[in-house]
């Protein structure tokens, strides 16, 4: 090989090398800033092939696309005096990166400390202006867009496009959700006591009814039994008259006889009367036979 060929080799060698540094590759969702000597030379945001001088120039890549911070939970006072624990996040987008630079630095997450004030500053002035009720209603869209407003406005000196701020969790204090568990569970139980009272007083009135017409019931068939009972009664009495006007001497037999079962049946009666009683006279000699 001669030296001419060696020489052509090197040459070719130093000329990648001296491409390699030169040229750089911009992506989609890249923007770059070349910097020469700690100082901005330009901005490129647009994707391809592009060079800088090589030693002398480097280059800072920042992201297109949208990016999301989560910041700390903060304690925020709402107009009616309630505190809530807000938990929020924020979806930002580098519009700028030379003023993104300039004011933040070449590390993006360098952003979430300032982000950190601007939205709980932003949060503490809205929520501030609305009640409790204003946040977990339909209202809190509202509110957020407001907040967005803020933070996009003070946000974009530092080249930065704030596209959302979303409050992902809203939490009472922990003292306060007790008391407030407190005057649930004593509300619970005032309700419970008033449906009790009134069931027991539904109860009582109920069994009052239905005794007032279980006593109505028994009077009307104590009425309808001593009606019948009179009438039965009546009747019987009706049927003995008729029966002592057909046959007077049989209706004495009879009803005689009636009153011995009535004493003797038993076979523990005791009767004391003379031997010669007229009660005891078919005891001892048989009735006489009917006439006919």
């Amino acid at each position: 090989m001669t030296r001419t060929t060696i020489a052509g080799i090197a040459a070719l060698f130093v000329l990648a090398i001296i491409a390699s540094a030169s040229l750089f590759t911009v992506s989609q969702t890249q923007q770059v800033l070349v910097v020469q000597f700690g100082k901005v030379e330009g901005a490129i945001q647009d994707p391809g092939l592009h060079a800088k001088w090589p030693i002398a120039q480097n280059i800072i890549t920042f992201d297109k696309r949208l990016l999301a911070v989560e910041l700390p939970n903060e304690e925020v006072i709402l107009g009616d005096q309630r505190r809530l624990i807000i938990d929020t996040f924020t979806v930002f987008r580098i519009t700028d990166p030379l003023r993104f630079y300039q004011a933040i630095g070449p590390i993006p997450e360098n952003i979430r400390g300032r982000l950190n004030s601007v939205v709980t500053g932003s949060l503490r002035r809205v929520l501030g202006n609305n009640k409790l009720l204003d946040v977990l209603s339909a209202d809190r869209e509202r509110i957020m867009s407001t907040i967005r407003g803020q933070v996009n406005t003070e946000m974009q000196n530092f080249g930065v496009s704030i596209e959302d701020v979303r409050i992902r969790r809203a939490d009472l204090p922990k003292e306060n959700t007790d008391a407030i568990l407190s005057r649930m569970q004593s509300e619970r139980q005032r309700v419970a006591a008033q449906a009790r009272a009134e069931g027991a007083e539904a109860s009582q009135r109920i069994k009052a009814d239905a005794e007032r017409e279980r006593t109505v019931l028994v009077a009307d068939a104590k009425a309808t039994a001593d009606n019948l009972r009179g009438e039965g009664e009546a009747e019987a009495t009706n049927t003995y008259a008729k029966s002592f006007g057909q046959d007077p001497g049989f209706f004495s037999i009879w009803r005689t006889l009636q009153g011995y079962r009535d004493i003797f049946d038993s076979g523990a009666a005791r009767l004391v009367v003379t031997p010669d009683n007229d009660y005891l006279r078919y005891l001892q000699a048989p009735p006489p036979a009917p006439s006919r």
